[in-house]
């Protein structure tokens, strides 16, 4: 299963950068996410782990694999037979716009789940989206 959706917004990458890369304060903006906490240092790095509390989910650490500051990052969660990848990603459009690009895949054999959840999935996806953009035109 794999899911992805961009949205265009009248704010400068900056302005999203800060508001997708301050994690922790994700539950504030969307509904899709309860809590949201760095398991280590108190910002987002290669290598980090963050623990995410979603509604109608378990709990999953996620680990960030990828980080171009300013612009995008990629975390991942392993599960037994289930492997989850996001991405967030900003594109800046000229003075004061961007595009927002956020997706998701599930691969494994248990990936059947992400079938069966798909709606739930592309709703939470659709949910931090439309949040991202409400927080960065603030």
């Amino acid at each position: 299963m794999e899911y992805t959706v961009s949205r265009d917004v009248d704010a400068g990458s900056d302005r999203v950068w800060a508001v997708i890369a301050d994690v922790e304060r994700m539950p504030t903006w969307t509904s899709s996410m309860r809590r949201v906490r760095l398991v280590d240092g108190t910002t987002l790095a290669v290598g980090g782990r963050v623990r995410i509390e979603q509604p109608r989910l378990p709990p999953a650490t996620w680990q960030v694999t990828e980080l171009e500051p300013g612009r995008s990052y990629t975390w991942e969660s392993p599960a037994p037979g289930l492997y989850s990848t996001a991405w967030h990603t900003i594109d800046p459009l000229g003075e004061g716009r961007s595009r927002i690009t956020l997706g998701f895949r599930q691969t494994g054999p248990l990936a059947v789940v992400g079938v069966l959840m798909g709606r739930l999935i592309r709703g939470y996806v659709d949910t931090e989206i439309a949040g991202v953009v409400a927080e960065s035109t603030r």
